[in-house]
């Protein structure tokens, strides 16, 4: 049976020693969508926004969360990101914004929590710009995609 590896034996919570585990490439991609109404669609696409260009300040506010990853979620390691790219894109079909982040790091654990904390923020963030307009936006199908690198190997969503 698997272990959770953030208990001890004693079942209290710890930070995972990754000192002794060797550097590798790690990729996370991680996928997420904020449903909205079909005119503050448009208004995004406007760029008519008050507050600026809603899709701009996400993606940088996407970026941020990845870099603060550590701060924001207790029992991860602060890590030295090689890159984070966060592209939101309309979907006029469904009414949303669909959200991907791709992390990348040389290091000893994985980048699963920056993938989905740059998702998870860029998509606040989108709600956030929009409220004042759309009050009913639904943020979902925050998910790991993809990742690659280390020990347990890769993972592919099906």
């Amino acid at each position: 049976m698997s272990k959770l590896s953030h208990l001890d034996d004693e079942g209290n919570a710890r930070m995972v020693d990754v000192g002794n585990k060797p550097l590798t490439q790690r990729v996370a991609v991680a996928t997420g969508t904020i449903k909205m109404a079909a005119t503050t669609l448009q208004l995004i696409a406007a760029g008519g926004h008050e507050k600026g260009d809603v899709l701009a300040v996400a993606r940088i506010a996407g970026i941020l969360a990845a870099k603060s990853c550590s701060q924001l979620i207790p029992l991860c390691h602060p890590l030295m990101l090689t890159s984070v790219d966060v592209s939101l894109s309309l979907n006029a079909a469904a009414c949303c914004v669909e959200i991907t982040a791709t992390c990348k790091v040389n290091g000893p654990t994985g980048i699963e929590m920056e993938a989905l904390t740059a998702v998870s923020v860029a998509g606040l963030t989108v709600y956030d710009m929009c409220k004042a307009v759309d009050k009913d936006m639904v943020i979902s199908s925050i998910c790991l995609q993809e990742k690659s690198g280390g020990k347990s190997g890769d993972y592919r969503r099906a």
